[in-house]
């Protein structure tokens, strides 16, 4: 970890700070939209619109770094960063605001890509799992205190859309100043999604259900938090929480999946995080039992990705590893951007709780169709699966492919000590 951060800590810094203000803007714009009277429905676009313009992005970029380098993608988006943060309060319109949250979304996803190649270029196969492990833990730091700052200043004026600007800007300058530009990544060749359902159903499905849930909580959890009364002070804890929960149980089940039976500890882990959006539903207004659904939420919504991501290369061929991460960032991504705008049907149904009943939904539909997925093939034995990597459902197509690198090295060390047999895969198909 010490040969991690020495190698790469003005880049995590400038990671941090980009993340910082990501989080800002996510959870001031839910706070801002109601002082502007913007209805659930209108804030649900212009959350979708950051998901959006990340799917997007994530398929732009590696295009945009061939041609002219990775420092002018990253200046250049970064540059558009910072200019739309500055026009939200002064282009106070839906319609906008949707457009500059896909120019945001487009862009961080430019931004990831591009900061993440220098990561996974100055990772070794030795520390590159530790490095995919640093980069999560700094992320979630980033977002934990960006919640803090919101209660700084009166979310009414300028300057809580100027700061997030200002520390995206400073972000560049540890980055830029200490990397060098590396080469563009290749293109893995493509799955077909047709082929990638038939390999893994539960993990496509999976991993599109926790791409509706990502997004509602990144997005939509200020929404929800104004529109039930909470205070700014308390409105930032509880958003706080989701990501602390994700940071603190991201490890602990990551270990857990290495030595139990996988399918089953995802439905374990999708029934508790219902049973925790329950909870709010069913007690209204105590406040208590909010935060402690948040953490419960937030430390197994994120792990399930990762958890969903290992338990589709349990059925992978290595040299597939890359082509089928493409295609579960796309359903990842479509899952992302209807998230915000079921999660502001329901609430516009049910009131602020529709937020929760959507949730509950979605991870009870993962156990469901896990359940019956259980009575069409048999999971993979432990002895016959590999290490669990930590990535988010907001990772970009570089943040995958340092994933599978590690799941990949894994399978073959494993091989070679003849500890694993890796042609049960099509056995079991």
């Amino acid at each position: 970890m010490f040969d991690v951060l020495k190698s790469s800590w003005a880049l995590l810094i400038g990671v941090m700070l980009l993340m910082v203000g990501n989080g800002i803007q996510g959870t001031l714009l839910g706070l801002r939209g109601a002082i502007e009277g913007f209805s659930t429905y209108e804030m649900s676009l212009v959350m979708s619109g950051y998901f959006a313009g990340f799917l997007g992005g994530s398929r732009a970029t590696p295009g945009l770094i061939r041609r002219v380098g990775h420092v002018r993608v990253f200046a250049a988006l970064g540059s558009f960063i910072s200019a739309a943060l500055i026009l939200f309060p002064v282009i106070t319109d839906p319609i906008a605001w949707t457009l500059l949250r896909v120019a945001i979304g487009f862009s961080f996803s430019g931004v990831y890509v591009t900061a993440e190649s220098w990561l996974n270029h100055a990772a070794t196969n030795q520390n590159r799992g530790k490095a995919l492990s640093l980069y999560l833990i700094v992320q979630m730091i980033g977002i934990i205190a960006a919640q803090g700052l919101v209660v700084l200043a009166d979310p009414g004026g300028f300057i809580l859309f100027i700061l997030p600007s200002v520390l995206v800007s400073l972000a560049f300058a540890p980055i830029l100043l200490s990397v060098s530009p590396t080469p563009a990544f290749a293109t893995a060749r493509r799955m077909t999604l047709r082929d990638l359902v038939k390999i893994s159903p539960l993990g496509v499905v999976g991993i599109m259900l926790i791409g509706g849930v990502f997004s509602a909580l990144f997005g939509m959890a200020a929404v929800f938090a104004t529109q039930a009364g909470l205070s700014i002070g308390r409105l930032s804890i509880f958003i706080a929480m989701i990501y602390v929960g994700g940071l603190v149980m991201q490890y602990p089940i990551g270990w857990i999946s290495d030595r139990v039976d996988r399918r089953g500890l995802i439905l374990t882990v999708a029934a508790l995080g219902a049973l925790a959006a329950l909870v709010p539903v069913i007690l209204p207004g105590n406040y208590p039992v909010l935060i402690l659904a948040a953490f419960l939420i937030g430390g197994t919504a994120n792990p399930l990705y990762a958890l969903l991501l290992a338990y589709t290369n349990d059925f992978l061929e290595v040299e597939d590893m890359p082509a089928a991460s493409a295609g579960l960032m796309f359903v990842n991504g479509v899952g992302a951007v209807a998230g915000p705008l079921v999660t502001g049907w329901a609430m516009t149904t049910f009131g602020p709780q529709g937020f929760f009943v959507y949730l509950a939904v979605m991870l009870l539909a993962l156990v469901g169709y896990g359940l019956w997925r259980t009575t069409r093939r048999a999971s993979p034995s432990v002895e016959e699966t590999q290490s669990y990597a930590p990535v988010l459902p907001s990772a970009s197509p570089v943040a995958m492919d340092m994933a599978q690198e590690i799941y990949a090295e894994a399978v073959e060390e494993a091989a070679e000590d003849g500890t694993s047999d890796t042609n049960w895969r099509s056995d079991a198909q």
